[in-house]
């Protein structure tokens, strides 16, 4: 019967996820729509009302949409596995392929493309619809469906190879494949990092010198004052897809390079790029990318240990609609339900991600506060507020458990501090 109480323990956990998500964007609307007709008080002399209102009806119509995603990822998930989806699925490969890694390769293929089919329309009206309503959108539809296939074939170019690993480890490593498949997954987790800025992302935009000469110069200044080497500065046309902004550091080691989005370097005057990039700086010289880089790996590494444990298992399979017995080799099968099943039981512990994200976001303002002027960085986020809209009142429960960032009022009065008598410009 341990099948049928693991079946019932998922069906559990799935609906207490659902009603927390739903009550938690509930809130969320109901929050933001108390707030919408009045700015903030610290905020009133800097972002307009008509700013105000377009980042909360932004807000609500972002949050609305994630609700309809979750009643069809729902039934979704529920027809992939109680409903008998992958079971059919499964049995139809294995009666055209046999057993074999042609078959393994197979389902795990055709689940991706199959995933992918149903999120199209989704990510369709999220960027032509959503994103095009508040006027954010600036991809065209032929780019839409040429990144779409870009990111196909550069998943199956770099994906397949490792699915054969980790597969082959899975069926003949023995009982401690899943340390060898970490092993082989922080390699290639280190090698991207190492080959996206300089191969893969190029793929998808250009990317030119900075040439402001000013700029440069500062940036170069602040970077010689913290002790940070790159490859090089550029800029991105991150506006032929969207109107918002930022600006980044990617590339491992040698390969580290900064990134300004040209929409970035529309808004912000240079001592206010000079900050934005001071706090990105500072999650690299107070070592945040190595910690979130640690915590993934250990993570990951019990990840794998718990599905070692899981494949082993015949109600794990059961538990979750597919019968083991019909099939030679179960690998991929339990990759698959592996993926499906642990949001399901881990979204609860979504707010202790948070917490270790602000505090990272405080100590990288802090840091930024000490290597430029704190009255730049916080006008500089009062400006990609209002320009990304992104909501001055949110709730603060929803804000737990989905913002890595600490809401604008808590994070802007924490560098006033900083600051003792901060001008806005």
């Amino acid at each position: 019967m341990i099948f049928q109480t693991f079946s019932v323990l998922f069906v559990a956990f799935l609906l207490i996820t659902l009603i927390l998500q739903f009550w938690l964007g509930s809130r969320q609307i109901r929050h933001i729509l108390t707030h919408r007709s009045q700015v903030p008080l610290e905020f009133a002399e800097k972002i307009s009302l008509a700013a105000h209102q377009k980042a909360a009806d932004y807000s609500i119509a972002k949050t609305k949409f994630g609700m309809l995603t979750l009643i069809v990822n729902a039934v979704v998930l529920i027809g992939f596995t109680l409903f008998g989806g992958l079971q059919w699925l499964a049995v139809t490969l294995f009666a055209q392929n046999g057993a074999g890694m042609v078959y393994q390769i197979s389902l795990l293929v055709a689940f991706a493309l199959i995933s992918g089919i149903i999120d199209l329309p989704f990510d369709y009206y999220r960027q032509f619809v959503l994103e095009e309503r508040f006027g954010f959108n600036k991809m065209t539809r032929q780019l839409f469906f040429v990144d779409m296939l870009k990111s196909t074939a550069i998943g199956a170019a770099l994906g397949l190879p490792l699915i054969w690993v980790v597969l082959s480890l899975m069926e003949k490593s023995g009982s401690l494949w899943w340390l060898y498949a970490w092993l082989v997954w922080t390699g290639f987790q280190l090698l991207m990092m190492s080959i996206f800025p300089t191969f893969i992302a190029p793929l998808f935009n250009k990317f030119l010198p900075l040439e402001d000469t000013e700029l440069r110069a500062r940036i170069e200044g602040l970077m010689r004052r913290v002790g940070f080497a790159s490859s090089g500065l550029f800029v991105m046309d991150g506006s032929k897809r969207s109107a918002h902004g930022n600006a980044y550091f990617s590339g491992f080691g040698a390969t580290k390079r900064i990134v300004f989005f040209d929409t970035l370097l529309a808004r912000l005057n240079p001592p206010e790029i000079e900050a934005v990039l001071a706090h990105e700086l500072g999650h690299f010289k107070l070592k945040h990318i190595i910690k979130r880089m640690a915590v993934m790996f250990i993570l990951s590494l019990g990840f794998l240990a718990l599905l070692g444990y899981l494949k082993e298992q015949i109600w794990f399979y059961t538990g979750l609609g597919i019968d083991p017995l019909l099939l030679t080799s179960n690998d991929a099968m339990a990759l698959i339900l592996f993926a499906l099943s642990l949001p399901v039981f881990t979204f609860v512990l979504s707010p202790l991600s948070s917490i270790s994200s602000r505090k990272h976001e405080y100590e990288a303002d802090a840091f930024a506060a000490k290597h430029t002027e704190a009255n730049d960085l916080v006008t500089a986020l009062v400006k990609l507020y209002e320009d990304n809209a992104s909501t001055l009142t949110p709730d603060p429960l929803h804000s737990a458990f989905y913002d890595s960032h600490p809401p604008a009022s808590l994070r802007i009065a924490q560098l006033m501090k900083a600051q003792p008598q901060p001008s806005f410009q």
